[in-house]
């Protein structure tokens, strides 16, 4: 297996196999992990046998150093074939035309075929008996036909370059598919960690459990994810992130494994395994991506089981009708058409599609924005509008309190049950609450949070809530005085909190949230792009309105709930565009599974399996929606480019070999270039799109 066109043909055998539930392939090392359940394993096995592949069960990949050693034996036992055809060549040029010296030159040509060509044989046999015609089948019927109308010499030379020229596209594809995995090399394989005598060693990475002290120097790179302790330092996030500013560390910080620390020395507390750390989680998300079919990819799939059938229908009768009607000579018409099935082969248009989207793909992860799979990548660029949430997105998230006010004559006491309400949510708005109030905390009983209002418990036997201005009106307690207050800090931009008892309201917390500096670039490099922006948010129409005007946002949706915003997002889309919700929490849940593709903010610092989101932009920076967008229109002229070219190089070499001026070397070459071209086409995405 070497190259994405038998990559296909495995795929399709084990589809049946309802209970295979990952397949990731590694054409470098000719390896496939497949995860499905024991007692299918012979049946999987034997499945790919019949497609022609020899299955050998591994209890572990192989080595860097096995897979080395494998292609350097690959390569020489090719370059042997290519020297032996050439010999083929030579005598058939060179020598006399006696029986003895081309049986010779025909037996040098036979051992050039089977050094370079028996693996295709074999596939190509399981084809044909299969009744299907794939690549393998189609270079097998043509070898076999030069070398039976006595080309032994170009079916030799054509067998090696072909095995050659899929040697080579191995290898380029191989670049696109470790541009990712290179980064695991970023993590040290080993980590200075606290002993529990207190002095420092030296440790495998993979060993630290979590909960050790690790240090790290400066100019070293981190080996595990952790909490900083003790030190301050600037660190490189870049490789995790994308950004390409280092981050200022300190106590209660996390760090990342394979980012460097750049400033002082730092100590931290290992928070994930070596296996699970964030750098791990972005490498087999990508990956999984890469096992997915993307909706072009699946299209050529489809496109080429029709194409390949037809050529070979197109040149059984370039074979058989010519002779008879046009009186042709029959060797000179099966010749003719036997190059136009090597120039026919499909490699270059299958392998268009698979490269260019992995490229895509690890392009965006190294910028810090980790897509879920090709169908994601190629949705982005029909966005024609974006939603965002305001908390966390569009603002830092980190609000503070800046102002509180007592009510209805109420004592410092309503500052502690504030305080204490406050302190068991995990709200941003409350935890600015609880955070900016310096008051005793209470004990709360029969604690419990309204999604979209605020929290309730009871105090000292008495119910409270921490509310939001909607839950404060459906509670019937927002007299005209109190009304006129809020609207005054909700003109500002300030999102309010009100504590209220099963009476009357208490305390007003007039809390702000800053913009982020990315989000009006980001918002203006949208609309550049044509697209809609909308703001969906929980909070107050005034909050609301006030940063949408610092961020360049005209339609704004308030005080709306999760399941307000999963509708909004339907109706935004009802005249047929494409939407995209762009949240960071998991309020924001409904709204992003509901959309064409959701953008997940912050993803480095929590748990980076959000499933309802479908991209995850690593850091807050929200310029890489935009930029996603951008990238997916360049992957998808580049898909287009590759599918041109493929077809274009066949259709110029199909009007030559009708001509007569195209041999079965210009076949191969011209079949090998246009497989080349469309991978290093496809490899420029690996720059990415700013």
């Amino acid at each position: 297996m070497d190259c994405a066109v038998e990559e296909a043909q495995i795929r399709r055998v084990l589809e049946p196999f309802g209970r295979v539930q990952r397949l990731q392939f590694d054409l470098s090392a000719r390896t496939l992990a497949l995860v499905a359940p024991q007692g299918d394993w012979p049946a999987l096995t034997a499945a790919i046998a019949q497609a022609g592949f020899a299955a050998t069960a591994l209890s572990a990949p192989p080595s860097a150093a096995d897979t080395a050693r494998a292609q350097r034996t690959e390569l020489w036992r090719l370059g042997a074939a290519l020297g032996v055809a050439l010999s083929a060549e030579l005598m058939h040029l060179l020598g006399d035309h006696t029986a003895l010296w081309q049986i010779a030159g025909m037996v040098v040509a036979a051992l050039a075929i089977a050094l370079s060509g028996l693996a295709v044989f074999r596939k190509g046999v399981a084809a044909l008996l299969r009744g299907q015609l794939n690549i393998n089948a189609l270079m097998s019927v043509a070898v076999i036909g030069a070398f039976a109308i006595g080309q032994w010499p170009e079916a030799a030379m054509v067998m090696a370059l072909y095995a050659l020229a899929e040697l080579i596209e191995a290898h380029s594809v191989e670049r696109a598919r470790n541009a990712i995995a290179g980064l695991l090399a970023l993590s040290p394989l080993q980590a200075e960690v606290r002993q529990a005598d207190g002095r420092w060693a030296l440790q495998e990475a993979s060993g630290v459990p979590v909960g050790a002290t690790v240090r790290v120097k400066p100019g070293e790179r981190l080996a595990l994810d952790g909490r900083v302790t003790a030190g301050q330092s600037a660190v490189d996030q870049s490789p995790v992130t994308g950004e390409s500013i280092p981050v200022d560390k300190a106590a209660g910080d996390e760090v990342f494994a394979g980012t460097i620390n750049q400033g002082g020395g730092l100590e931290f507390e290992v928070t994930h395994a070596a296996t699970d750390t964030v750098l791990a989680r972005i490498i087999h998300a990508v990956e999984a991506a890469q096992g997915q079919r993307a909706p072009m990819q699946r299209f050529v799939d489809r496109f080429a089981a029709i194409y390949t059938p037809a050529v070979f229908v197109i040149a059984l009768a370039v074979a058989v009708l010519p002779p008879l009607l046009l009186g042709w000579a029959w060797l000179d018409a099966v010749y003719k058409a036997l190059v136009l099935l090597v120039i026919a082969c499909p490699c270059a248009l299958v392998i268009s599609t698979p490269v260019t989207i992995v490229s895509g793909l690890s392009a965006a992860a190294r910028r810090g924005i980790l897509i879920k799979g090709g169908v994601y990548l190629e949705q982005a660029r029909l966005l024609r509008v974006v939603a965002l949430d305001k908390t966390g997105t569009l603002t830092e998230g980190r609000p503070q309190l800046v102002a509180h006010e007592l009510l209805a004559g109420t004592g410092p006491e309503a500052l502690q049950v504030a305080r204490s309400l406050a302190g068991r949510s995990d709200h941003p708005v409350s935890r600015a609450v609880a955070a900016g109030l310096d008051a005793a905390e209470l004990r709360v009983d029969d604690f419990g949070a309204e999604m979209g209002r605020g929290v309730r418990g009871r105090v000292a036997g008495r119910a409270y809530v921490l509310c939001n201005h909607r839950w404060l009106h459906e509670r019937g307690q927002c007299t005209p005085a109190l009304e006129a207050l809020m609207q005054q800090h909700e003109q500002q931009g300030r999102t309010l909190s009100v504590l209220a008892s099963e009476g009357e309201a208490l305390a007003l917390f007039a809390v702000a949230d800053a913009v982020k500096p990315s989000s009006r670039a980001a918002v203006a490099e949208l609309q550049a792009l044509g697209v809609r922006t909308v703001m969906l948010t929980g909070d107050n129409a005034a909050t609301a309105q006030a940063i949408a005007a610092q961020v360049g946002i005209t339609e704004v949706r308030a005080q709306l709930l999760p399941e307000d915003k999963q509708r909004a997002i339907a109706e935004l889309g009802e005249k047929g565009d494409s939407v995209a919700m762009v949240g960071d929490g998991v309020n924001d849940s409904p709204s992003l599974a509901a959309a064409a593709v959701g953008f997940s903010m912050g993803a480095a610092g929590t748990d980076i399996a959000k499933e309802a989101a479908d991209v995850l932009v690593m850091n807050d920076d929200l310029r890489r929606v935009p930029e996603t967008i951008r990238l997916s229109r360049r992957t998808h002229a580049v898909l287009w480019q590759n599918i041109a070219l493929a077809l274009g190089i066949k259709a110029v070499f199909l009007v030559l070999t009708v001509m007569g001026s195209a041999t079965m070397w210009m076949a191969v070459f011209a079949d090998m270039g246009a497989s080349l071209l469309v991978v290093f086409n496809g490899l420029r995405l690996l720059r990415g799109v700013k």
